[in-house]
């Protein structure tokens, strides 16, 4: 089972950097490993400062629930199952696209977390870097 270290999350963000790049959109892109915690964070030149937070936060979630952040949107809003949930562990989880787990073996192992531009950019660019790690 890979370990999330320092090289694969710098291989990982440039993947998604060149994905940004090509659909010309500034992002901050975050790389997690599975105990959640942060093994890098990278912003491109002119990223919204909001997007650091929001990044980081998107990873988070996607290992702490062990899914894409995407699967909460429908369930947390207003007379939804989960609606609120965005306001448990002192508003960390993110209920929106963007963050993906890491998966091998079926095992989450990790994840990348990115923002900076709309809910299917994010989401977009941070598929560029799960097929980086899928393809490793």
């Amino acid at each position: 089972m890979s370990k999330i270290t320092l090289d694969l999350a710098k291989k990982l963000i440039d993947g998604a950097e060149q994905e940004a790049k090509k659909i010309d959109v500034q992002m901050v892109i975050s790389v997690f490993d599975e105990g959640g915690n942060l093994i890098a964070v990278h912003r491109m030149d002119d990223a919204w400062l909001a997007s650091i937070d929001i990044a980081q936060n998107k990873a988070w979630t996607a290992v702490a629930l062990k899914m894409p952040t995407s699967n909460l949107e429908e369930a947390t809003v207003p007379k939804a199952e989960l609606y609120g949930l965005n306001t448990t562990n002192q508003g960390r989880i993110v209920v929106f696209g963007g963050g993906i787990p890491l998966m091998q073996d079926g095992k989450v192992v990790g994840a990348v977390g990115v923002s900076g531009g709309t809910v299917a950019q994010d989401t977009q660019v941070a598929e560029a870097a799960v097929k980086v790690f899928d393809g490793q």
